[in-house]
């Protein structure tokens, strides 16, 4: 029992060194952190509320510590699995289980253990029944002796082997099968083909236009090939438009198997040196060649799924628009466009339905029912959607506003509206509106707090990424949803106003117990208290320790509550201000300036905390209630609108970042499409991606390059702007 359990620690022990390495970050910090998540704790309240635990380490390399140490332990899962496995067959040598123990992934593992995993029927098991396998061992020896001379005793009519060819056949299956089950070779090979393999893309029909005509012909290294090509190709592939193949240049591979099997100083089998090339054609390369796609598609993949959680940040970090009126404009042909006011709380005070693209006199109606609007709930802010028909509609408001100088409108991004205005969360949010007009509320409430409104639609269908619908489903959603935890636990949420969807992104909060507190809440009134989370039906004490301290009360008459301070902390918070003499209630500006007057290390030392959690505190105190995106730049709103023909090179603009890919930066410049600053005009220095420069919602200077009305292509700079421009 005691062996047993030393060795689990010793196991333990050796994938904590490994994860610290892979990191760059000290080991005694992981080891804590792998006991914190052992524990039952969220990665928002270890980030934020356990910093001396962890030396500091943001979200998101928890979230990769965390990654990495389920991918450890399911690997040393395996390696249990397939050493019990050969130990049941009775063939687990010392050698053996050094190899698997060694082993550091999960395709080194299953290399070794290919020669003794259960196989289907194949051809080497036929040969085998026949009982060729003496055959294949004498042939194996290389000894020169004569092939067909050895196999005259083999031949067999009853075994159904008829003849020595029969018999040579048989036994070169057998020789194939244990070549390419030779985890040396597969391992080298690997290798090889990840540094030197060659990716060739043809198109299936050279005649049929598409929008994979670049890749028709088309070659490159696989180290070289860029996340975006690989999903492309992989799309054009499925799609029936290209056609890939991967080799190794030469014959590298077929070489580098025949340099295994044929053995040194020996005359060279030409017997033996045939099996090992049918075992690199028929068994080995196109093995080698699915694994080295998969994992080409697996880097693609989550680099793709890392730059849309990149994407996805800044998008729900958003600034806030508060306290004023909104009104949100979803446009439309046909069905007209869809109104909604709401106030700013996000509760709708009016809706409607115009039809301004149908015709003049039609416009000129639509035109006057929205001034009315406006002048009845005194609206100072439009949100219009960018989906059809949202050109015409920002031209109609933009001459509307002429009426109305008081009121501005911007342009926010629709994607996933759609989804969430028919999904079963808007019909029970909104059961008195149609589908349409819950779209126009998400629109004007995405203005108002972009966070609050997107956290209620699926993160796929924000639409801040690229290829996202070519991506393992699961895995998206749930770095996706880790990005929507995290920013939601960043801002702190208001437990007296929050909805169900936004509480149940709290950490240590889920759909049940979200639920809950809103029961609770409309039961009893208001919360007064933190505390009285505690009485909320299922929201037990460790619940309450993991979302206490990112759940705000304004109503508290603790000041604490109304902070970013854990419930746990509030002692040494009280200890600081008496330490300082300051009085809770009180004016609490510049409370960081007098600890730093009285010394950070004697302080935290006096009220019983580490100085992370003592500085996060100091600026919780002197900013109560404080929202972190008000810190960010505003929103630029228009009041003109600008069509392509308006554009012309050297003009320079001012955007903001709707999305960034690989290969570039869409900005829009308050023309219908947004323009494209491909990564080598975003600056002058070599970046190997544009999210080291720009994110999403970033305010920026673009200098106009060309303009193609015909393709709706416009194209950008970032680069050699007027100084004037770029300060």
């Amino acid at each position: 029992m005691f062996g047993a359990r030393r060795g689990k620690d010793a196991t333990m022990d050796a994938i904590i060194t490994t994860l610290a390495q892979e990191l760059g970050q000290n080991q005694r910090y992981v080891e804590q952190v792998v006991a914190l998540l052992d524990e039952g704790n969220t990665i928002p309240f270890i980030a934020r509320y356990r910093k001396e635990l962890h030396g500091g380490m943001d979200d998101t390399t928890l979230r990769t510590l965390e990654t990495k140490l389920r991918y450890l332990r399911s690997l040393q899962e395996r390696r249990e699995e397939v050493l019990r496995a050969i130990e049941s067959q009775g063939n687990l040598t010392p050698a053996l289980r050094q190899a698997v123990e060694a082993a550091s992934t999960l395709a080194e593992v299953e290399d070794l253990y290919r020669p003794y995993r259960p196989k289907r029927r194949t051809r080497a098991t036929m040969a085998r029944e026949k009982g060729l396998t003496p055959l294949a061992e004498a042939l194996w020896k290389q000894d020169g002796r004569d092939p067909a001379t050895l196999a005259q005793n083999y031949v067999n009519p009853s075994l159904g082997v008829d003849t020595i060819d029969d018999a040579l056949a048989g036994a070169s299956d057998i020789l194939a099968e244990e070549i390419s089950d030779d985890a040396a070779i597969r391992k080298e090979l690997r290798q090889r083909m990840a540094r030197r393999a060659v990716l060739a893309s043809r198109a299936a029909n050279p005649e049929q236009d598409s929008v994979y005509r670049l890749y028709y012909d088309f070659s490159c290294p696989v180290a070289k090939l860029q996340g975006h090509q690989i999903l492309a190709l992989n799309r054009g592939e499925k799609e029936g438009f290209l056609k890939l193949s991967v080799d190794l240049p030469g014959a590298e591979g077929s070489a580098l198997v025949c340099r295994h099997a044929l053995r040194p100083g020996k005359t060279v089998s030409s017997f033996v040196k045939a099996a090992a090339e049918d075992a690199y054609a028929r068994l080995i390369a196109p093995a080698a060649e699915r694994e080295l796609r998969n994992d080409l598609t697996s880097r693609a993949a989550e680099g793709a799924m890392g730059n849309f959680s990149l994407n996805l940040k800044p998008l729900l970090l958003q600034p806030p628009v508060k306290g004023a009126v909104t009104m949100g404009l979803d446009p439309g042909y046909r069905n007209g466009c869809k109104v909604a006011v709401v106030d700013p709380t996000g509760r709708v005070l009016d809706t409607a339905v115009v039809y301004p693209t149908l015709s003049q006199r039609k416009k000129e109606e639509a035109q006057e029912r929205l001034l009315t609007l406006i002048r009845t709930h005194h609206v100072r802010h439009i949100a219009i959607g960018n989906g059809t028909a949202s050109r015409e509609t920002e031209e109609m408001t933009a001459a509307m506003l002429r009426q109305a100088p008081e009121v501005s409108y911007m342009i926010v991004n629709e994607a996933g509206a759609s989804v969430y205005s028919a999904s079963p969360l808007a019909a029970e949010e909104f059961p008195e509106y149609d589908v349409n007009l819950r779209s126009a509320i998400s629109i004007a409430r995405r203005l108002q707090d972009p966070l609050a409104e997107l956290v209620k639609i699926e993160p796929q269908a924000i639409g801040v990424g690229q290829y996202q619908h070519d991506m393992p489903q699961k895995r998206l959603a749930e770095a996706l949803e880790a990005v929507v935890e995290d920013c939601v636990n960043a801002v702190g949420v208001d437990v007296n106003t929050a909805s169900p969807s936004l509480l149940r992104q709290v950490a240590g909060l889920n759909g049940a117990t979200a639920k809950n507190i809103v029961a609770y809440r409309e039961e009893h009134g208001p919360f007064s208290s933190r505390k009285q989370l505690l009485k909320v039906p299922k929201l037990g004490p460790k619940a309450f320790q993991q979302c206490a301290g990112f759940l705000r009360v304004p109503e508290s008459r603790e000041l604490l509550d109304h902070t970013g301070v854990h419930p746990e902390s509030y002692p040494a918070a009280e200890q600081l201000l008496q330490l300082l003499g300051l009085p809770k209630g009180g004016r609490l500006a510049g409370l960081s300036q007098k600890v730093e007057a009285l010394g950070w290390e004697q302080a935290a030392a006096a009220c019983g905390v580490g100085i992370p959690t003592l500085q996060d505190m100091a600026r919780e105190l002197e900013k109560p209630g404080r929202d972190p995106r008000e810190d960010l730049p505003p929103p630029v709103f228009r009041r003109d609108v600008m069509t392509v023909q308006d554009l012309k090179p050297g003009m320079v603009l001012t955007g903001t970042v709707r999305n960034v890919i690989d290969f570039g930066v869409f900005v829009d410049i308050g023309v219908h499409q947004d323009g494209l600053v491909h990564i080598s005009q975003v600056t002058d220095r070599f970046i190997r991606h544009p999210s080291q420069v720009v994110r999403v919602g970033d305010t920026v200077e673009v200098a106009v390059l060309e303009v193609d009305e015909k393709r709706g292509r416009i194209s950008l700079t970032m680069k050699n702007l007027p100084k004037e421009a770029q300060t």
